[in-house]
This record gives structure tokens, C-alpha cells and sequence, in this order.
């Protein structure tokens, strides 16, 4: 009888130490799930901000017409002449450096860089190459100084004609527009305006 009873008793014992084992697994569950659900919030804040990137020169315009601006001198004798070809050495948008160019057009002007804020608001593009000195209103015969505040003429970018800018930059050269073959995209690009001089090689 004793027996039977301390057997009892060591079921007994045995029962509730399996219990309390469970029952730790159960607490420390909801902990596990905290994590799970910190870490999930984490990489969707992480992806929400990767969404927030934008691709360099997003709403640049790739191809054009063969239009130019009224009072665009062509080069008489200019270093690229039409129809010839060139390596395209300018990252103005992805898929364009290094690719061969033929010329559509060369021009002897000032080119300039500015920073002009977009017509329909945001933040102000900087740098932004190249307009050139009859892409802007009112211009004269005597180049923009550097500082100089202008209205810009030019469908390069969207929300670009009829903005304000400063001038960063004033270089007098000959430009090109030219047609090539999207190096990433494969895609043709007819009558991109503008690559300077210096922006251009030879094809070996």
C-alpha cells in the first residue's frame, strides 16, 4: 500500500513539473512573436525608404525633334561633323556613356549649367547640364554670368520650361545633338540635345 502511494505521489510530482515545463514554453511565446513583428516593422520601414530613392535624371526627356531654338548658330567648321560618328564620354542619364554617337547637329553657342526649381514645385535640381544661352528668355547677345537669375526655354526635363534658375556655370563651345543606342536599355535615342565638345572622343 505504501508502495502504490509513493508511486501515486512520484506521478503526481512528475505531472506537474511536465505542467510548469509547458506552461514556461507558453510565456516565452508572445516574446517570440514581439520579435518576429519588430523585425517585420523594421523591413517594411527599411523598403519604405528604399522607395523614397529616385534614378538620377528621372523625367529627363532621352529623345527629341530635330527642332532648334530660333538664332542657333550651326559650327562652321566643328570638330564632329554631321554624320559622323563619336563615343558619347557624359553620364547625363544612365545608358548613355561610352555609347557611339552620330552627330545630328553641331552648334557653336554658350552652354551653361544651372539649378532651376521645377514649375510645379519640389525640391531644386542643381547642376543640371546643359542649356544653352538660347534656351533662355530674353537673352542678348552677351553670355549669362554665373549668378545671374534667368527663365529657362527648355523641354530637357518635365517641369523644366518656363522655370527660374540661377546660372552655376557659363562656357562658350560647340554642342552636339546626336542620336545613339541606349547602352543598358538597347533602345534608339534620336536628337539628344545637348553633349559639348569635351564630352565627346573619337572612335578608335
Amino acid at each position: 500500500m505504501k508502495k502504490k502511494q509513493l508511486i501515486i505521489g512520484l506521478l503526481a510530482l512528475l505531472t506537474t513539473m511536465i505542467l510548469a515545463a509547458c506552461g514556461g514554453n507558453e510565456e516565452s511565446a508572445p516574446n517570440d512573436d514581439t520579435n518576429t513583428e519588430t523585425e517585420s516593422h523594421e523591413n517594411m520601414d527599411m523598403n519604405e525608404e528604399g522607395s523614397n530613392d529616385h534614378p538620377g535624371h528621372e523625367g529627363m526627356n532621352h529623345s527629341g525633334s530635330s527642332d532648334v531654338p530660333e538664332g542657333l548658330e550651326e559650327a562652321e567648321n566643328p570638330t564632329y561633323p554631321v554624320g559622323s560618328q563619336a563615343i558619347i564620354n557624359a553620364e547625363h542619364m544612365s545608358g548613355m556613356n561610352g555609347a557611339e554617337a552620330t552627330i545630328s547637329g553641331a552648334f557653336d553657342t554658350t552652354v551653361y549649367t544651372v539649378t532651376y526649381t521645377p514649375t510645379t514645385g519640389g525640391e531644386p535640381v542643381e547642376d543640371h547640364k546643359w542649356v544653352i544661352h538660347e534656351e533662355i528668355e530674353n537673352y542678348g547677345n552677351e553670355p549669362f554670368p554665373p549668378g545671374d537669375e534667368v527663365v529657362l526655354n527648355a523641354e530637357h526635363m518635365e517641369d523644366m520650361d518656363g522655370a527660374t534658375a540661377v546660372i552655376d556655370t557659363a562656357e562658350q563651345t560647340t554642342v552636339y545633338m546626336v542620336d545613339y543606342t541606349d547602352t543598358e536599355a538597347g533602345e534608339k535615342v534620336m536628337y539628344h540635345k545637348w553633349v559639348t565638345e569635351s564630352e565627346l572622343s573619337p572612335v578608335e
